[in-house]
């Protein structure tokens, strides 16, 4: 009977085998950065973080919500530390990331010989997260196709790698994330109910930077320490005009853009003030009012409004369904919840129609370690 070859797979090293993470982070009062770089004490944040530190010390699993840049992995992170399992290994995987014919390998592994490019034997994630914990980002991205598989090691620790009949036996704990509604997903059958339960043991849903502005000045003394400490560029000054602009924006990309934004505004700072740099300009829109007061009748227009712009079109690669990122039967059912019939705009697809609509979507978009003190806000 053959045994793995073991692979070098990207991870975090167990507390006791790299560099621990600071506890303080140097220039921040107390209580401000709880020592995996999760800065804040907005009450939204810290119910987020008394949920982590209370499910912590369990092997229940975990799925994370939020929005891209919103610190999940961070979250992750501080589970892991914080439980009995802190001296394993913690992995990491963006199923997103990975396409989808190398992601069951990716996960399980696979043996010699198992595809065409498999010239040797490889352990996936789930064996190198053995006795520690496996982080997957993006779970909602995993395809229909492995999902009784990743239940089954789930449920029954044990798994066969990739072209295998041996029957593997691991001891994981397995916390996700999303920035997706994985309960729509089920409505949608493009993620299995029985899975979406077993994952959803004990949610966290992170919140938005747009919800918890006040958190805003400390995460920018929080960035400023780390990016002056790593560029050798000190800043004396943050100008309260400075903290003023930066709590107005709406944060589409949430801390992750806040702590990019920082550093170009350190790499700017020639006098040693840090100035808001330009935001970046989001893309033209040309959206008309909505004459609704409530969600649905939003809703209602924005769907007859896009409708409109291309031409009545449902499905296809022209079409309003591929446009909102739902499935056409997803908008069909959608347009006869909110009362919108087809009329002209009946057509179900048109193949060749070359369109550009008007309404563009806004783009989507790491949180900081240690750093040096930087003096208050001025």
């Amino acid at each position: 009977m053959s045994t793995a070859v073991i692979v070098p797979i990207p991870s975090e090293p167990a507390r006791s085998q790299g560099n621990p993470i600071p506890k303080r982070v140097p220039g921040l009062p107390p209580d401000l950065d709880d020592g995996n770089g999760i800065v804040g004490t907005s009450p939204a944040l810290q119910h987020s973080l008394d949920l982590a530190r209370v499910v912590a010390p369990t092997d229940s699993t975990v799925v994370i919500y939020g929005e891209t840049g919103t610190g999940k992995e961070l979250f992750a992170r501080l589970i892991h530390d914080r439980s009995s399992r802190s001296e394993g290994p913690f992995v990491r995987l963006n199923c997103a990331a990975i396409p989808e014919g190398l992601l069951e390998s990716e996960l399980f592994g696979h043996e010699k010989g198992a595809f065409t490019s498999a010239i040797a034997q490889r352990s996936g994630r789930f064996e190198a997260a053995d006795h520690g914990t496996l982080f997957l980002d993006e779970i909602g991205d995993i395809p229909p196709s492995l999902q009784p598989k990743l239940l089954r090691v789930l449920q029954e620790q044990e798994f066969e790698r990739l072209g295998s009949s041996r029957t593997v036996h691991v001891d994981v704990r397995v916390i996700a994330a999303t920035n997706k509604d994985l309960s729509i997903l089920v409505e949608e059958k493009t993620f299995r109910m029985d899975l979406f339960y077993r994952l959803n043991v004990f949610p966290i849903t992170l919140p938005p930077l747009r919800d918890r502005p006040e958190d805003i000045p400390d995460l920018v003394r929080h960035f400023v320490s780390a990016a002056a400490a790593r560029m050798r560029r000190p800043i004396r000054s943050i100008p309260a005009e400075t903290i003023q602009a930066l709590m107005q924006h709406a944060w589409p990309g949430n801390v992750r853009e806040l702590q990019n934004l920082i550093e170009r505004a350190v790499i700017l700072a020639e006098d040693g003030v840090l100035h808001v740099p330009p935001f970046e300009r989001e893309r033209d829109v040309e959206i008309a009012p909505f004459s609704g007061s409530t969600l649905c009748e939003m809703e209602r227009d924005y769907i007859l409004q896009v409708l409109d712009e291309l031409g009545g079109v449902i499905g296809g690669s022209n079409g309003a369904a591929r446009y909102l990122g739902l499935p056409r039967t997803t908008l069909i059912s959608k347009m006869k919840k909110l009362g919108i019939t087809h009329r002209c705009s009946a057509r179900i697809s048109e193949p060749n129609r070359a369109f550009q609509p008007a309404l563009q979507a806004p783009p989507a978009n790491r949180h900081a370690s240690s750093a040096s003190p930087v003096p208050d806000i001025v």
